[in-house]
This record gives C-alpha cells, sequence and structure tokens, in this order.
C-alpha cells in the first residue's frame, strides 16, 4: 500500500467515526483473499522454503510501526550473547532493490536499501540482506555464515517457514477500530496473536501496567518500553543530553508509523516540540527540513540514516534501546532454536 494512501487511512483507522463502514466489503474480500493464500501454503499449493538453519519472525498484525526495528536489534544483541551468529533479512520497504538479494552496510545507500534495514546494520553489527523473496535473501545470509534468520516484518510472509514467531503490538494505538484492511489497519483477525510463540507489546513512557485489551489476548505477552538516549548530531558525531534543551523550541521531525509518540517522547523529555510527521518510510530531502529560523531539528533515528548527506550540525537524532520487563521467555526460544543453531558454519 503507497504511504501517503496508508497515512490517510490511518486517521479512519484510530481517529474514529464513520467513514471505514464504506470499506468494509473491501475488508472482506480482503479477508477471504488472504485466507485462502494462508491454506493454499498450508496444504502445500504454494511452495514454502525450509532453509538450513532456524528461523525467528518479528513481525505485527497491523500496518504501521509497533517497535519492530528496535526489538529485532536487541534480540540480535541477545543472540549473539548466547553464542549464536544471528543475520537479519528484510523486505526493504522504501527501496530499490533488484533481482537478487542486496546484502546492506553501514555506507549502504538508503534510497537502494531502505532506511529500516540500512538502521538495522548500523545498530545490530550482524549481517543483514535485503530482499522481496526473504527466503532467497535467507540463503544469502547463510551464504555468509549466519546460523540463525531473524526476518523483520515477515510474520504473513508465508513462503520462508519459520521455527519461532514474535508479534510486536503498539500497546498505544492497539489495533485501531478492530476491522481488516482497508477499512481497519489489522494485515490479520487478532486471532492470529493466539497462534504465535510471544506477543511483545510496545508500551509508552507513561505506561505502568499493560493495556487491559493487550493483557488478556494471550497468556504469552510481555510488555517492553524503548529507552531514548542522548541526542548525536547526525554529522560529526557529537552529542548533547536533554537537559541542555529543556525547555527549549525545536523541530521534530518523524517519517515512522506513529510520529506522535516520538513527539509526545521529546515532550516528556522538557522540549517543545513543533512537529513535523512524515509518512512511515518517506524518503527525507534537504528542502523538506529548510526551516526558516534556528532551532534545532530533532528527529528519529531511522529517519537520520536518510539525511546523512545534507544533515548541518543542527541535525540531531535519538536512539533507542529495549527495555524487556521480562527476559525469561528467551529461554524459550534458545530451546527450540536447537542445538543445530549453535555448530560453527
Amino acid at each position: 500500500m503507497p504511504r501517503s494512501r496508508e497515512s490517510r487511512l490511518s486517521k479512519l483507522w484510530y481517529a474514529g467515526g464513520y467513514w471505514h463502514l464504506l470499506l468494509i466489503p473491501f475488508s472482506a474480500l480482503f479477508a477471504l483473499l488472504s485466507g485462502v493464500r494462508r491454506m493454499l501454503y498450508r496444504r502445500g499449493f504454494k511452495r514454502s522454503v525450509r532453509v538450513s538453519v532456524p528461523v525467528v519472525v518479528i513481525g505485527n498484525i497491523s500496518v504501521g510501526g509497533t517497535g519492530k526495528t528496535p526489538v529485532t536489534i536487541w534480540l540480535a544483541s541477545q543472540l549473539r550473547a548466547r553464542g549464536f551468529t544471528p543475520g537479519i533479512v528484510s523486505r526493504g520497504y522504501g527501496g530499490l532493490t533488484g533481482d537478487t538479494p542486496v546484502q546492506v552496510n553501514a555506507s549502504s545507500d538508503p534510497q537502494i536499501v531502505g532506511d529500516e534495514p540500512l538502521l538495522l546494520a548500523t545498530r545490530s553489527h550482524c549481517p543483514v540482506v535485503v530482499h522481496p523473496d526473504r527466503a532467497a535473501a535467507a540463503a544469502e545470509l547463510i551464504a555468509m555464515g549466519v546460523n540463525v534468520v531473524l526476518t523483520d516484518d515477515g510474520l504473513q510472509h508465508y513462503r520462508l517457514q519459520r521455527d519461532f514467531e514474535i508479534a510486536v503490538v503498539d500497546g498505544a494505538r492497539g489495533f485501531g477500530n478492530g476491522w481488516l484492511l482497508p477499512a481497519g489497519p489489522l494485515r490479520e483477525s487478532r486471532k492470529r496473536l493466539g497462534t504465535v510463540d510471544r506477543v511483545l507489546v510496545h508500551l509508552t513512557a507513561a505506561d505502568t501496567a499493560m493495556p487491559a485489551e493487550l493483557a488478556s489476548q494471550t497468556e504469552k505477552t510481555t510488555g517492553f518500553h524503548l529507552i531514548t538516549h542522548d541526542l548525536f548530531c547526525v554529522v560529526g558525531g557529537d552529542s548533547q543530553n536533554f537537559e541542555s534543551l529543556r525547555g527549549k523550541t525545536v523541530h521534530g521531525v518523524a517519517g515512522i508509523g506513529n510520529p506522535e509518540r516520538f513527539f509526545l517522547s521529546l515532550e516528556m523529555r522538557g522540549l517543545d516540540v513543533i512537529r513535523h510527521p512524515f509518512p512511515d518510510h518517506a524518503q527525507l530531502t534537504a528542502r523538506d527540513l529548510a526551516f526558516d529560523d534556528e532551532y534545532d531539528i530533532v528527529m528519529t533515528e531511522k529517519d537520520a540514516v536518510k539525511c546523512r548527506e545534507f544533515a548541518t550540525a543542527r541535525h540531531w537524532y535519538v536512539p533507542v534501546d529495549v527495555d524487556m520487563h521480562d527476559e525469561s521467555w528467551l529461554d524459550g526460544l534458545v530451546d527450540k532454536l536447537g542445538p543445530v543453531t549453535m555448530q560453527s558454519t
């Protein structure tokens, strides 16, 4: 779905009202087609691929950002600390990859590989490969020596068989109006959460408990917060803490699935934010950020990787890390991956 259209529809999905009711017949068609597709894979009429190493899927059942990318980075770090050699595959949304899988590194062009894969490669220090066919991307990673594959946003990519499924949910927005696309934000029914191995709920900084709707969704639910760090200059590597900007006006820039969450996080740290939301994966240009004043510009880390060529000393980004409330479920993940994952390659 084009990102600009998705942005317009999200107002129907989350803002309330009745306009989405006009789209319910299309949601019924979407449910039918997606159900037939799953059935074809389940019964073997469409071929799925089992690669030679375990596969962990990190995805969601709704459109838009839920925190999948930070979770993928966190999980890669956790597995590496346990002796695994993880690699990451991604669809590469916003990029222009061709017919063959593309390896991503810190110097890759985000217009070619996409913003999230570039961020994954920069932060995870793991091999990253992008391609629409995640099975082909996984094969490329295995040839590079990884012994467990993490697939970012691959829950509905049934062509690649998986050993462990993680669904990430935005605790603030939940499931919107609860309808499937295009009347609502859901790619699959909420019942799908009952079939995954773990549901991770991205809570806001103000949340002290799991929202009731999500706590009762499945017993396999764990909450997490995203921790903000100091601000880093997009160019030059300088840093400053939030206290140095407390009470000051800044331009907030966010081309993510839920920009408002980012803006609120800045305001909670004492900044006066002029909001500039962009569609998820928007290709930002110097003209987009040419504000006629001297205020600093603060953006997400995902947006920063697209601004390196034109950023100045007034462009700052905010890295985030995952604070997982309970990590005991990782033991079950390691057990399910099995000893084959630990073999040297």
